[in-house]
């Protein structure tokens, strides 16, 4: 945690940023360690504050040793932020301008309206980008209790199931397996509903001859893993067999192309080439992949647009789909650690051919 403070305060120091105030949860959480809900952080060049009120001051002792523990009491937090700064002698304050909400940002401007407020955005996100060796263990051990839910959950799909029920069951499971909580609403969709890029699980009851998407993550130790696979009941038919296989082959491209010191887009491109080569270019309407961490989705982002250059250290989703109204639709989902030469698939379910139940 002190590294990633030293280096914060790299970054803050090339910005010419004197002192920084954190209030999105997964910052706070990536520079503090602090796995409660309620807190903001003051960083300086040779400070570091931790504002909390009286439920969380001995949690923020143990977890966030490296803090000086300010206790928010009757007043707002946003005076304390005002006389700390002043003590300190600062006359400028960095937030974060894409978490703070406008109501928020009235109240620290009244609060400090004789010290001027810098928007910032993306400096600890620019940090989170590569995982260190502490963070690739843990999402390695997030993406293994998916594929274990993955392989339990292949016992439970039949016929007259319910994608509620299915949903239920993979959820518990992966608690079961030390996961804290699900990285989002699980997506179950069956029959034509597969056709919906995040259908969340409902009440429809499985049939024969359904496809069945399912696009699930574990929330362990702060960090969460993302994989989809989709399969069908029963004897898949020729066109079920020639969507699954086409996504299949793009997001074999897709992977083929990831490796540091390309940009992000070239990933999505190799993807997307195949399916509109196809013909199915106008089913595929999202980005291929995403940033995976303390957040579900980080940058970088594998879309049509996204300059970011990959490195070694990210993390990173393939997830190419066809997705056709009315009939249904696949996607194809692994997490993958960005190396100098390519990249190591997390995620270990099989895919390469169709599974039928």
């Amino acid at each position: 945690m002190i590294q990633r403070l030293v280096r914060l305060r790299q970054k803050m120091s090339e910005k010419g940023i004197s002192h920084l105030f954190i209030t999105k949860p997964e910052n706070r959480y990536y520079l503090s360690g602090f796995t409660g809900t309620t807190g903001v952080l003051l960083i300086g060049q040779a400070t570091a504050d931790f504002f909390t009120d009286f439920r969380y001051i001995e949690q923020v002792k143990i977890q966030s040793p490296h803090f000086n523990v300010v206790k928010v009491e009757q007043i707002s937090p946003f005076g304390l932020l005002s006389e700390r700064l002043r003590n300190y002698k600062g006359e400028k304050l960095a937030f974060e301008a894409e978490d703070l909400s406008y109501k928020k940002y009235q109240e620290l401007k009244h609060h400090l309206s004789d010290i001027e407020l810098v928007p910032c955005e993306g400096l600890v996100e620019e940090l989170r980008l590569i995982k260190d060796e502490t963070e690739i263990k843990v999402i390695r051990q997030a993406m293994e209790i998916g594929d274990k839910a993955f392989s339990h959950i292949l016992q439970y799909i039949r016929p007259g199931i319910s994608e509620l029920a299915l949903t239920l069951e993979l959820e518990f499971f992966m608690r079961q397996l030390g996961a804290s909580g699900t990285a989002f609403d699980t997506i179950m969709a069956s029959g034509p509903r597969s056709a919906l890029p995040h259908g969340v699980a409902s009440q429809r009851q499985l049939q024969m001859g359904d496809f069945l998407t399912m696009d699930f993550g574990a929330l362990y130790q702060g960090y969460n893993s993302d994989m989809t696979r989709t399969v069908v009941l029963g004897q898949p038919d020729s066109k079920q067999l020639e969507i699954y296989h086409i996504v299949l082959e793009a997001q074999m491209a897709g992977l083929a192309a990831v490796k540091a010191g390309i940009p992000a887009k070239e990933v999505d491109a190799a993807a997307r080439k195949v399916i509109t080569s196809h013909g199915y270019g106008e089913f595929f309407g999202h980005g291929t992949g995403h940033g995976v961490g303390i957040a579900i989705h980080e940058n970088p982002r594998l879309n049509t647009k996204d300059e970011t250059m990959l490195q070694p250290g990210m993390v990173v989703t393939i997830e190419p789909g066809i997705y056709l109204p009315q009939w249904g639709g696949v996607r194809i989902e692994d997490s993958v650690l960005v190396t100098e030469n390519g990249c190591e698939i997390l995620t270990s379910s099989p895919k390469n051919e169709l599974i039928s139940l």
